[in-house]
This record gives C-alpha cells, sequence and structure tokens, in this order.
C-alpha cells in the first residue's frame, strides 16, 4: 500500500476531500462522556423482546428463546482472523480484524458461506471473549476490527465494544453487513460504528422474496444505507490509504440481474450522495441451494446456475457510471501489498 489515498486516482479533482488526519475511532468519545454504558443498556433491552433486526421475532432473547437467527442471548463466533481479502483500503498490509458471527436473518439460496450462516458453526461467546478477539487482533496489527454479518447481534456487538474499550481498544470498527438491518439498532450503533459497509443486493421485491427469502429487503436496505450514510458519510481515508470512516457499499453482480444494479446505483447517487463507495463485485459462484434438484426434477434457482458473463459485469461498471457514481471500484491495479498467510483462526475459549 503506497503512501497516497486510495482516491488518489480518482479523474476528481477534489480527491483531498476524502483524506482525513484524525485516525480515533468514533466511539471513545461516548466512553469518556459514559454514554457507552447507556448504549449498551438499551441494546441488551431490544434483545428482551427482539426487534434487533426487520424479521421483528419478538422473543426473549435474554432468556435464550429464538427464531430465524436461531441466536438467543449471546453471539455464536465462527472464526477472527486477520482477512486479507477484504477491500484495499481495509485489509491494508496487517489484515483486517475479522469476527465472524454464526447464522443470520436472511436465507440467501447462494449463500457462499452456508455452512456457518445456515447451520452452526462455531460457539457461543460473551462479550468479554468477543472482545479478548479484538484485542488479540489488534496486538496482531489489524488495521481494524470488522464484524461480519452483525445484523442479528447488533446488541451484542454493543455490549462487546463497551467491554473492550476499556482495555485498551483502539482500532476503527467496520460494520459489515447485509443491509438487512433495524433502524433502531443502527440508530444505538450511533458514535460506535467508523465504517459501514452494507450490501446492496436486490432491487425488486419478488427477486428478494425468491432469493432472499425477505420481500421487505429492498426497503429495509434504503432505509438502512441511508441511516448508516447519516452518521457517517462517505467513505474517507487517511493519509496511508486505509479507510477511516464513512460507507462502503458492496452489490454482488448476479447473473440476469442488470436492471437491478442499475436501480441500485441510480438510487444510490441520487438519494444517497454520488460520491458512495460502490466494490462492484464479480465472484458470484452457484453455491448452496442454487441448481439442486427438486422432488419433481426440476432444477432449482437454474435462472442464477451460472457465473455472470463478462459483459453482465461490464454492464455493472457502465450502469454505475451513467448512474452518476464515480468512487467505486474501477478494477484498475493498485499498489500491491504483501499478504501473509491468513494464519490461525481464533475461537473464544
Amino acid at each position: 500500500m503506497g503512501s497516497e489515498p486510495l482516491v488518489a486516482n480518482s479523474p476528481r479533482t477534489d480527491a483531498a476531500r476524502f483524506v482525513i488526519d484524525s485516525s480515533e475511532p468514533a466511539y471513545l468519545q461516548l466512553h469518556r462522556t459514559g454514554e457507552l454504558a447507556a448504549r449498551v443498556e438499551a441494546a441488551l433491552a431490544e434483545l428482551a423482546d427482539c426487534c434487533a433486526c426487520p424479521r421483528n421475532c419478538h422473543v426473549d432473547r435474554l432468556h435464550n428463546k429464538a427464531l430465524v437467527c436461531k441466536t438467543g442471548r449471546h453471539a455464536i463466533v465462527s472464526s477472527a482472523f486477520p482477512h486479507f481479502g477484504e477491500e484495499d483500503c481495509l485489509r491494508g498490509w496487517n489484515g483486517s480484524g475479522t469476527i465472524f458471527f454464526g447464522f443470520c436473518n436472511l436465507r440467501c439460496v447462494f449463500c457462499q458461506n452456508w455452512d456457518i450462516s445456515q447451520q452452526k458453526a462455531g460457539k457461543e461467546c460473551t462479550a468479554e471473549e468477543i472482545a479478548d478477539l479484538a484485542l488479540a487482533l489488534q496486538a496482531q496489527g489489524c488495521h481494524n476490527i470488522n464484524f461480519v454479518t452483525p445484523e442479528h447481534v447488533a446488541p451484542q456487538v454493543i455490549e462487546t465494544i463497551a467491554a473492550a474499550v476499556p482495555r485498551g481498544l483502539r482500532l476503527p470498527i467496520v460494520y459489515n453487513t447485509s443491509a438487512y438491518d433495524s433502524v433502531a439498532s443502527l440508530r444505538l450503533l450511533d458514535g460506535l460504528v467508523d465504517i459501514y459497509m452494507p450490501d446492496f443486493k436486490f432491487w425488486s421485491r419478488e427477486s428478494a422474496r425468491h432469493l432472499v427469502k425477505a420481500k421487505d429487503y429492498p426497503e429495509r436496505a434504503r432505509e438502512a444505507i441511508l441511516e448508516m450514510h447519516r452518521q457517517v458519510g462517505p467513505l474517507r481515508f487517511g493519509r496511508d490509504g486505509l479507510a477511516k470512516r464513512g460507507v462502503l457499499v458492496r452489490h454482488l453482480v448476479m447473473p440476469g440481474q442488470q436492471d437491478e444494479a442499475a436501480a441500485i446505483f441510480d438510487w444510490l447517487a441520487r438519494e444517497v450522495s454520488p460520491d458512495t463507495y460502490v466494490n462492484i463485485m464479480g465472484q458470484y459462484r452457484p453455491e448452496f441451494q442454487v441448481g439442486s434438484v427438486a422432488k419433481d426434477g426440476h432444477r432449482l434457482y437454474d435462472e442464477i446456475n451460472r457465473r455472470p458473463y463478462a459483459a453482465e459485469i461490464d454492464a455493472a461498471y457502465e450502469a454505475a457510471r451513467h448512474a452518476g457514481l464515480w468512487r467505486f471500484d474501477e478494477r484498475r491495479p493498485r499498489n500491491a501489498a504483501a499478504r501473509p498467510s491468513r494464519g490461525n483462526q481464533g475461537h473464544c475459549a
């Protein structure tokens, strides 16, 4: 990673406004004022009659009741390690300190991590135990703490941050989400999260109903991304090229979904900001239930039972440009950073 910010190669001349010198994580201010403890109390109250995510299950997770997310009082952690496969501005040269939560509030038929999102893999961890993992990742030199699939455990994320800060946590917090988030939960995270990294998967309710089993996903994703942007604004970088604060949107290019991508990019440019940083991802592959054979012999979800064509990926980039977005991954070569091996995956004891 070079000394210039990631946006330095932008065709715009005002890239300097996306560079910030302050590197203090947002949560330190809440810790100093004592507000962090109040956030924990409010977050745990949310679990008592759970509406922590848009599924609104109304079960008492404080007493280990669970429905859609199959998660009770404590979050399940499947792994924790320095991740070198994230975006350049997150992984840097020492990796992004990822903590993968088990289970999910969506049912994506194409999930590439279905072994941890749809079945139990890992173990329940208290907030103190997850704080141990975060502090260990910090000690290894990771550039941030990256909570992956946190939508259903947002209260436990808040509890973890509160447990880790008095013990010396000083890294930016990344909230790495499908965007099927409750706005109420996101408001409790205001001032705790530095970088929001939501997916925006589908624009139409029918696609969402069919492929992620949540027909309200598009509405909830729009509400969530607007709230995220209200809190932290467009993505900004330190002079070392690392992301420090803001929203980074991911969009996975799906077979035959060009119209969905175009609608998403148009909305981001018009309703969020033309400065929205978008990672257009072309690595979709058929996984999980895609292509499986039903009892009547037909293949399930056969319309997405292939990788996207190069023309479909190119169309997504062109749609982003046409919408007026400019801060998205143009697939140009970056300054190469050394990528050491993943190392041991960590689990709470």
